[in-house]
């Protein structure tokens, strides 16, 4: 993975025209990231977001709102948003999935941890972004129909889909009054654990004006990492005895968790289908079994049977990619 060409101006800009450039593993968009090391030491990332596939733009205006609230986004060194280039601070290798994973005695106060920041964004003014309304869930669900129905050779009414979608969403308008700024890809790999103590915050550029569960069960209904069923109740237990929420917050959670995981079944199948990168289709196991999860609870029982009337049992464990070599 080679830089960005031309680059030499920018990184003098960010002070950094001294520093080595060296390639980072990316994630599932088109960002690519390189980590900028001075022979004093010190080091930057360095974010590529080429248009027209992206635009750092919202990544920075949602740094700049975290960082005036007291959360730690990365400080931003310099930034030329028409060439996509970002250079910010470098939160170092330590990321809560590893961490957790290799000190397992941690786990319970990492992720209370994580959890107090949720809290804390529901204390602080929404920052000023679209809102995550039925509109957007619904373009997000038809990434199943859109993608994962079809590469698994199984038809679906669309409409029907839609209108179920509708009804199910209809609980979440009581909490409309209660929005906070959702960040969207709230998880293990995002979250970086910093030698201050603090939490370190990554990959926020999608944030919009939320139901304050959905990031919640980002956090613990993880599509890379598998978090106890145990360790999701006591979690989500905590996040209500802290807040206070309502009786409905747990059918909210599940709702929200079933589109979260719908969502990102679609997702997947299409960076396997689309783009190439077969890798994904690896987490749908998890995906399903904790849309599985979801699914239990009483007021998604319609839900439940589309689901199982369409994609039963014997088939959640298969993946495209076999299907379509059938």
């Amino acid at each position: 993975m080679q830089p960005p060409a031309n680059i030499d101006s920018f990184l003098d800009s960010a002070g950094f025209g001294d520093a080595e450039v060296k390639p980072l593993a990316g994630d599932a968009s088109f960002r690519r990231y390189f980590r900028l090391q001075r022979p004093d030491g010190r080091s930057a990332i360095l974010m590529d977001a080429p248009p027209p596939h992206e635009d750092p733009r919202p990544f920075v205006a949602v740094a700049k709102y975290l960082s005036s609230h007291d959360f730690h986004a990365p400080e931003i060194y310099a930034e030329d948003l028409n060439r996509g280039l970002v250079a910010l601070e470098d939160f170092g290798e330590r990321r809560m999935r590893e961490h957790a994973d290799a000190n397992p005695s941690q786990e319970e106060d990492i992720y209370r941890k994580a959890i107090d920041t949720l809290i804390r964004l529901r204390e602080v003014e929404t920052a000023d972004l679209p809102p995550y309304d039925e509109a957007a869930y619904l373009k997000e669900l038809n990434l199943l129909t859109e993608w994962y129905l079809p590469a698994m050779g199984i038809e679906a009414d669309q409409g029907e889909w839609e209108a179920m979608w509708h009804e199910l969403l209809q609980a979440l308008e009581g909490e409309m009054n209660h929005c906070v700024t959702t960040l969207r890809d709230y998880h293990s790999e995002n979250l970086m654990l910093l030698d201050t103590g603090e939490q370190g915050l990554m990959d926020f550029q999608d944030a919009l004006v939320g139901h304050p569960a959905y990031d919640l069960v980002s956090l613990l209904q993880d599509a890379r990492r598998d978090v106890a069923p145990e360790l999701e109740a006591e979690m989500l237990g905590y996040y209500r005895h802290q807040t206070g929420v309502g009786a409905d917050f747990g059918h909210h959670y599940a709702l929200l968790g079933a589109q979260r995981n719908i969502k990102i079944i679609g997702i997947f199948t299409r960076l396997w289908k689309r783009d190439g990168k077969p890798r994904y289709l690896d987490f749908l196991p998890r995906m399903w079994g904790l849309l599985e999860r979801d699914l239990k609870h009483p007021e998604l029982a319609k839900l439940r049977r589309w689901i199982d009337g369409h994609v039963p049992r014997e088939l959640r464990q298969r993946s495209p990619q076999e299907m379509q070599a059938a």
